[in-house]
């Protein structure tokens, strides 16, 4: 089911841009939010960075902050118009995440932020499949979503956030072991951490040399 507000969250940058910031009030703000991904993250200059659905650049911004070579890539031309927009210096490419328009191994990290949830079951191995092939001996995949609440008290809110904002996609990944998914493509898991009352996980596989 789609509601008119994740209608309105795609078509009005403004209104995507609040809704964001409101959900980031959990950990602590829009700005610890965007950043949390590169907690413990070794950084590499001249690695080569791929934001897998990147949006409107969110966490392309804080990339290019750290790396030189970032790419986003996204199958919105209106999602790519407005990264090229807000963050210049990265290359952006319109394309599906199912089938990457990139050679064996080009990348040495691979992250995406909020957007497998968008994905069903079979695009999600899609994807798995195609970040294993993109990196690099021992690169690095971070995955940045949804995850069923461990605190009872978080059970509303999400449920309420995923009803009005989200489709049943959504609810498919919060019951889906990424970890094992992962496994399957090559990519093994080195932390799983949790954020929001556990209802948010951010997932650090490695490829598998």
């Amino acid at each position: 089911m789609t509601t008119i507000l994740r209608d309105w969250s795609y078509r009005y940058q403004w209104f995507y841009d609040t809704v964001s910031a409101l959900a980031a009030l959990s950990v602590g703000g829009e700005k610890r939010f965007r950043q949390l991904f590169l907690k413990d993250l070794a950084i590499n200059p001249e690695a080569k960075v791929l934001d897998l659905c990147c949006g409107a650049g969110q966490a392309t911004q804080e990339l290019v902050k750290y790396f030189q070579d970032v790419t986003g890539l996204d199958a919105s031309p209106i999602a790519i118009k407005r990264a090229k927009q807000n963050v210049p210096q990265a290359k952006y490419v319109e394309s599906f995440a199912e089938k990457m328009p990139f050679s064996d191994r080009s990348f040495d990290l691979v992250i995406t932020n909020t957007a497998m949830h968008e994905m069903n079951n079979e695009q999600l191995q899609q994807i798995f499949q195609e970040v294993s092939r993109i990196l690099t001996p021992s690169g690095q995949f971070i995955i940045v979503d949804f995850h069923r609440p461990v605190n009872p008290l978080f059970w509303l809110p999400i449920a309420a956030f995923l009803w009005l904002f989200e489709t049943e996609t959504a609810w498919e990944l919060i019951k889906t072991d990424l970890a094992q998914l992962l496994n399957k493509y090559g990519l093994q898991v080195e932390s799983h951490q949790l954020y929001a009352g556990g209802s948010l996980q951010i997932l650090r596989s490695r490829l598998v040399p």
